[in-house]
């Protein structure tokens, strides 16, 4: 099974790195039954992120169809500036609809074994590329508002699973996402395993669209 992670001009670090060290831990957890790639849209090589020109490695191009999972994290950068001067972060996030992603990734949630997650502002590029209407997700705090208006019905949790969509907030949410999804793929034993050895305990509920609704307060 292959748990690939995008990288773009412009991503976040953080949101890429957490999931792959909790993946990859996992992975070993598992003797190496899920293989963990950086992944690129078009071609391997270096990609450099939105914080101070950090660059990672894209050993693979993404597959997805492949059965597994597929991260898209968020970008970096500041967050006001003049959209024609300054890369901010929404104008990283709103230049991916102009890449090959909303395409591979319509090709992602139509195959029957992949399951896609989304980091911070990666839940917002799949919605601003239209991919998310009707679905239930969030994304960073001060970013839910534009999701919630491209037909996104936004729960604020730190991970939200909607099925073959599962998103999570901010940042340091990465480690919680692929905690999850280390327990949704392969059972609590090996998500606690890797948080005993991390020393990290996840945070939060994860939403499910299941159980009766709360009554109004």
């Amino acid at each position: 099974m292959l748990a690939q992670i995008v990288l773009f001009d412009g991503f976040d670090p953080l949101d890429v790195i957490a999931p792959f060290e909790v993946l990859s831990a996992g992975s070993d957890a598992l003797g190496g039954a899920l293989d963990v790639r950086l992944v690129a849209m078009d071609n391997s090589g270096p990609v450099t992120g939105g914080t101070r020109g950090l660059r990672l490695e894209a050993t693979h191009i993404l597959d997805p169809e492949a059965p597994g999972v597929i991260i898209v994290p968020g970008a970096s950068g500041p967050i006001h500036g003049d959209p024609d001067e300054v890369d901010t972060i929404p104008v990283l996030i709103a230049r991916l609809g102009d890449t090959a992603l909303p395409d591979l990734m319509r090709r992602a949630f139509a195959a029957p074994r992949t399951l896609v997650a989304t980091v911070c502002g990666g839940s917002l590029a799949l919605a601003m590329a239209g991919l998310l209407e009707g679905r239930t997700a969030v994304t960073h705090r001060l970013g839910n508002d534009v999701l919630e208006a491209t037909g996104v019905r936004v729960v604020d949790a730190r991970v939200v699973d909607d099925g073959d969509l599962v998103t999570a907030g901010g940042v340091t949410s990465g480690l919680d996402l692929a905690l999850y999804l280390l327990e949704r793929l392969y059972g609590p034993r090996i998500a606690h395993a890797v948080e005993q050895l991390f020393q990290y305990e996840r945070r939060g509920t994860v939403w499910h669209d299941r159980g009766p609704e709360p009554l109004a307060a």
